[in-house]
């Protein structure tokens, strides 16, 4: 017996390896990055404290991709982009686990590590994470041959402040934000937004986000530009939302207005709001209501003809 619990632990780990092999990281911007001011006291920041793991002071963006295992693989991909207010990146509990969380039933995930804006390194600091949004979009179709993906079948997710980036693409795929060498679409085929920052109206916004991304006095076109909920069209996809009435980051008007937007204009989607839970949880607390979203997800998915 204990012979056969020592190979079960020795192949978890042989499978483990495996596993963590074929995760590998794809540079956004093989060539020069768009919109970028060169600063060579830029230096990629990884750090932590008691309640989450980030990095900082990305000028090259990647994303690391979790290729879902060739047995479940269904062909659906998603492009995740983990929060934190347009400072930092959230990429464990906001990437990575959830990448992993994916993998589970099927689908490639791809943690997006963006640029945060900063005048430091971008002419425009405003649109620098949305060209690394569409950009990572537009690769995963171009490889989804390669990669086993079906290019009408590729996601958006964001979290918190990935999730304005997410709802910033998904009303604003088609907008000529940098020079595109083909005419790949940007377009998600579905968005899943965790209590996202939706508008930046600074009556509902949140502010860290809103003046990281948009300085300290935006105009009011630039205000309105940057909130997806007054953005929404026919032609924006579907979206599978979750906040938590006692958010008190990011008040959860941003994902009521945004599903509304979305049924006024006949676009299916799905809100869930749950009593407790905070801001921040990934994919849920113990315990907590709001760790019922990601089996609600998975649902959502399927109802779609996604898994």
């Amino acid at each position: 017996m204990k012979n056969i619990l020592q190979q079960i632990f020795i192949l978890s780990i042989i499978l483990s390896g495996i596993s963590l092999a074929q995760i590998k990281s794809i540079i956004i911007w093989p060539d020069k990055v768009p919109n970028s001011i060169y600063n060579k006291d830029y230096k990629v920041v990884v750090d932590s404290d008691a309640n989450w793991t980030y990095t900082r002071n990305i000028a090259n963006p990647n994303m690391d991709m979790y290729p879902a295992p060739a047995n479940i693989s269904n062909g659906t991909a998603v492009v995740i982009c983990p929060g934190g207010g347009y400072w930092g990146l959230a990429f464990k509990h906001e990437g990575a686990q959830v990448a992993k969380w994916f993998n589970s039933f099927g689908v490639t995930a791809f943690v997006l590590k963006y640029r945060l804006p900063d005048d430091a390194i971008m002419v425009d600091k405003k649109i620098g994470p949305l060209q690394d949004a569409q950009e990572a979009i537009r690769i995963v179709r171009r490889k989804a041959k390669e990669w086993n993906i079906n290019p009408d079948k590729v996601g958006i997710m964001g979290f918190s402040a990935g999730g304005h980036l997410a709802a910033t693409l998904s009303t604003h795929f088609d907008d000529k934000v940098y020079e595109q060498k083909d005419n790949t679409s940007a377009r998600p085929d579905f968005s899943i937004l965790i209590y996202p920052v939706i508008s930046m109206d600074e009556s509902i916004t949140h502010m860290g986000s809103r003046e990281s991304l948009l300085g300290k006095n935006p105009s009011s076109e630039t205000v309105k530009y940057f909130s997806n909920e007054l953005q929404v069209n026919e032609k924006t996809p579907p979206a599978f939302l979750v906040c938590s009435f006692d958010d008190d980051a990011v008040p959860i008007l941003n994902s009521i207005n945004y599903f509304l937007a979305l049924k006024k204009y006949n676009v299916n989607s799905e809100l869930h709001i749950y009593e407790k839970g905070g801001h921040g949880y990934g994919l849920g607390k113990s315990g907590g209501t709001e760790s019922a979203w990601p089996e609600a997800c998975k649902y959502w998915l399927k109802a779609k003809g996604l898994l």
